[in-house]
């Protein structure tokens, strides 16, 4: 393995880990964060994350890649679209998980544990499919060979996971701080209402301004 080449992938784990502090990445972490009331299940969410866009990025940038194919641009803005679903959704769950509730089971406190990261996993998911195109063409203009292309999207996906465990570490330490006091209720009504109003701008900012609404009907 040639020096450039190592360059390259430590160039790409220095992008894996600015690219999960980018806004959208970062605000659906932090409804997660919100709900939690423990710093290891938030660093482990933040975990979950990093995996799921990492095995999307892999599974479908490798595919193109193989097949030297590239996303449609319809195609990787209507991705992007669903990340801006994703974000109003997540609002409107942390808006949703403050609200009391009279009773509660032993089933629910169960599948209240594991929620965070599940979730997480599925949000790092979806963050990778809409961010496949952007791979596949940062991965075809930096290597030569598929097995460096693999190797490339593991590296950034290392990148990606290192950086998100920090973030969502430190973000949720106002929340568990907070826990079981009246402003923390307040601080996960803030963290849902900023996920809704990006999500919607994001939404819109696609549509409108990068022309997704006239492909659609075009």
């Amino acid at each position: 393995m040639s020096g450039t080449f190592l360059s390259v992938l430590f160039f790409g784990f220095l992008l894996g880990i600015k690219h999960a502090i980018e806004p959208d990445h970062v605000i659906a972490v932090s409804t997660i964060a919100s709900e939690s009331k423990n710093i290891k299940r938030s660093a482990f969410a933040g975990i979950y994350w990093g995996i799921g866009h990492t095995a999307t990025l892999f599974i479908f940038g490798m595919a193109m890649i193989v097949a030297k194919n590239t996303i449609t641009d319809t195609l990787a803005l209507s991705l992007e679209f669903l990340v801006g679903l994703m974000l109003v959704t997540l609002g409107l769950s942390s808006l949703h998980s403050v609200v009391p509730h009279k009773h509660s089971h032993p089933s629910e406190a169960l599948n209240g544990k594991s929620r965070p990261q599940l979730k997480s996993f599925f949000i790092g998911f979806i963050h990778g499919l809409a961010g496949s195109a952007a791979m596949v063409l940062l991965t075809m203009s930096t290597v030569s060979t598929v097995w460096e292309g693999a190797l490339y999207i593991l590296i950034f996906g290392c990148g990606t996971v290192i950086g998100m465990l920090s973030f969502s570490t430190i973000i949720s330490l106002p929340f568990v701080l907070t826990s079981g006091k009246q402003i923390n209720r307040k601080l996960n009504n803030v963290a849902g209402i900023i996920s809704i109003l990006f999500g919607l701008y994001y939404m819109y900012n696609l549509g409108i301004n990068e022309g997704l609404f006239s492909l659609w009907f075009s």
